[in-house]
């Protein structure tokens, strides 16, 4: 099964990911501002549970694909680190805008599968599954997918800590988040940069 130290690169990696406020955070403390608590925990939970719809896929395809096809392992690690890269030259250089947008009011179960949608299309998170995940996976350890199911799970666990912490701090991280938008921003493209490094120089051969 997973080294424990695999474990633990792989968690303050996850951690790292999922204290950047992304799209899932703006959404949920958008909700949050607009509807209260209640609103921003169901967002929360909302986005949790799109990550069981990635950990899913990526335990039925990636798994294949680790095992099977080594070019096409690294033709996805690649493509990763390049978007990750970019992803983080962008927000280095960007002018910071507001992007917490007034939302209308909607029943806590539009709410919920809002969220789900909200992070089942969120590339930062879809980028984590098929470029870096993979990376901690060791074929010789056991089964794939289950040693994807186990680390999706962390990322889930940790994931849904920090959604519940911005949901139910709605009002005042909203503010700070348009307050400081460069310097999340700022702090956004380093952590984008230094998981594209990491990706490029971790994992399988390639």
């Amino acid at each position: 099964m997973i080294s424990f130290s695999t474990f633990l690169l792989f968690s303050a990696a996850s951690l790292a990911l999922v204290l950047v406020p992304g799209p899932n955070h703006l959404y949920i403390v958008a909700r949050g501002v607009a509807q209260g608590r209640a609103a921003g925990m169901a967002s929360a939970f909302g986005v949790e549970v799109g990550t069981l719809v990635h950990i899913a896929a990526a335990a039925a395809g990636l798994s294949y694909v680790i095992a099977r096809s080594a070019p096409l392992f690294a033709a996805v690690k690649w493509a990763g680190v390049a978007y990750l890269l970019y992803l983080g030259v962008r927000a280095l250089t960007s002018r910071p805008e507001a992007e917490i947008r007034e939302t209308a009011p909607q029943p806590l179960r539009a709410v919920f599968l809002e969220g789900v949608v909200v992070n089942v299309l969120n590339p930062k998170v879809i980028l984590f599954f098929l470029a870096f995940l993979p990376q901690f996976v060791d074929p010789a350890a056991g089964a794939v997918p289950l040693q994807i199911a186990v680390l999706g799970g962390t990322l889930l666990l940790l994931g849904l800590v920090s959604d519940m912490v911005y949901a139910a701090g709605a009002g005042a991280l909203g503010r700070r988040l348009r307050s400081r938008a460069r310097l999340l921003g700022r702090v956004s493209g380093v952590v984008y940069l230094g998981l594209g490094v990491a990706t490029a120089f971790s994992g399988r051969a390639t």
